[in-house]
């Protein structure tokens, strides 16, 4: 992911120099345990825990010759240890996928844990604006088109509440990656003991494969990148509605904008939404990673690197992009601009055709077939559209032409707003109670 996208935590998970210090983790772990159980030198174990990992330049001129990154990886590192001949029984009975697949499962963790905590930092947020805003009215909209009154709350609990089970999802997912393999070639255990296995990994904090080829089988890794692309499409789903409602024929919403801000090149009075645009394109990019990453489940026998390239490019991207999105989407949230006035005066703009489905039941409540109710809403509707009046004259009309009374008092309740705050309480209660 390029540097405009990467906040430093999560950028440091993935970088080559951190990757090569967890490399040297696994391989200074594996090599003690070799010593404990008089497979290796006790004393290669000091001399090789002391020499400092290798750099990226360092690693890379080595690949460069040898053409393979495990291999330059190793003697990178035995350039930097005294005596060079302790590092003999580096990498001693292992694989080249026992150290990557190892190396990568502590990565997916770490990063999970950083992804964990911003999305958990997003739904307290959201709950928060949403509970601010629990009596804040506008109208629901189905299709692009005003549908009821609502509550601006209640929408945002709706993200709340999709974010923190996004979060949990990610939660289980971080569970399932953080698995690892030390079973030398083709997991047979042939040139390693299952108890250094079982040993070393439980110092890393990560379980043993319950079996693996050549490689630890890729459906949890599969599994970690669909819930980051569903916690990205949340946010996506955020800034989308932020989008739809900063528009100028709406205007409820508005990003912040700075006082030396700048909306266009060409036109000073823009205030543009580019920062729920950025979120909107950016949760495009994780979601493009899902296939890709998924293709890797299906490799060759017990293995080939068909996943391996995909992966170097997916996992890093998905990470970072997600991370930077969690980011980006808590901030829109917290400096979010709500116009209340003008979400009032969006409620009233069609002279009360959004109390069209309260005036039915009302109607059926009092005896009139819905068939018959349908047909007279409906009508003195297609009227209000039509001419503007005020959907309650237009029902009069329609109502003295069909020879019906109405009760201008139930009908007041019907058409009372503030009513549908009144029934959304045990949504916020709920809301309150999320963590």
């Amino acid at each position: 992911m390029i540097e405009r996208y990467t906040l430093p935590e999560m950028g440091r998970v993935w970088s080559e120099s951190y990757k090569y210090e967890l490399w040297c983790r696994v391989e200074t772990l594996v090599l003690a345990a070799h010593a404990r159980a008089g497979t290796a030198p006790a004393d290669a174990v000091t001399a090789v825990a002391a020499a400092a990992p290798p750099t990226p330049e360092a690693v890379a001129a080595h690949e460069a010759v040898v053409d393979h990154d495990v291999i330059a990886f190793l003697t990178a590192w035995a350039d930097n240890t005294v005596p060079r001949e302790a590092a003999a029984y580096v990498h001693f009975g292992l694989t080249s996928s026992d150290l990557l697949d190892t190396g990568l499962a502590l990565q997916l963790s770490e990063a999970s844990d950083l992804l964990i905590e911003r999305a958990s930092e997003l739904v307290a947020v959201l709950r928060d604006h949403g509970l601010a805003h629990s009596g804040t009215l506008r109208v629901g909209r189905t299709h692009g088109i005003h549908a009821e009154p609502d509550v601006w709350g209640h929408r945002v609990a709706d993200f709340a509440f999709a974010a923190a089970r996004c979060r949990d999802r990610l939660a289980r997912a971080r569970d399932a990656v953080a698995v690892g393999k030390l079973s030398g070639p083709v997991g047979t255990y042939s040139t390693i003991d299952p108890a250094i296995e079982a040993t070393v990994l439980t110092e890393l904090g990560l379980r043993p494969a319950d079996v693996a080829t050549q490689v630890v089988f890729r459906d949890g890794i599969a599994e970690w990148v669909a819930a980051l692309s569903l916690l990205a499409t949340v946010c996506e789903a955020v800034a989308l509605e932020v989008r739809h409602c900063q528009r100028t024929e709406v205007r409820e919403l508005a990003e912040s904008f700075g006082s030396r801000q700048k909306g266009s090149s060409a036109m000073p009075h823009k205030r543009n939404p580019v920062r729920s645009e950025r979120i909107c394109g950016l949760a495009r990019v994780v979601r493009a990673y899902v296939t890709p990453v998924t293709e890797g489940m299906a490799l060759w026998h017990e293995r080939d690197i068909s996943h391996s390239s995909v992966e170097r490019v997916a996992l890093p991207d998905a990470a970072i992009a997600t991370d930077y999105l969690l980011h980006q989407t808590t901030g829109l949230i917290r400096d979010l601009v709500v116009d209340k006035a003008r979400m009032r005066a969006n409620l009233e703009s069609t002279g009360g055709l959004i109390y069209t489905s309260s005036v039915l039941l009302h109607l059926v409540e009092n005896g009139m077939s819905r068939e018959d109710s349908y047909a007279l809403v409906q009508a003195a509707a297609m009227a209000t559209w039509k001419t503007g009046t005020p959907f309650r004259e237009t029902l009069r009309k329609q109502a003295a032409a069909a020879g019906r009374d109405l009760d201008e008092a139930a009908l007041d309740e019907a058409c009372r707003p503030e009513r549908y705050v009144e029934r959304l309480g045990p949504v916020f209660e709920r809301l309150r109670a999320l963590a």
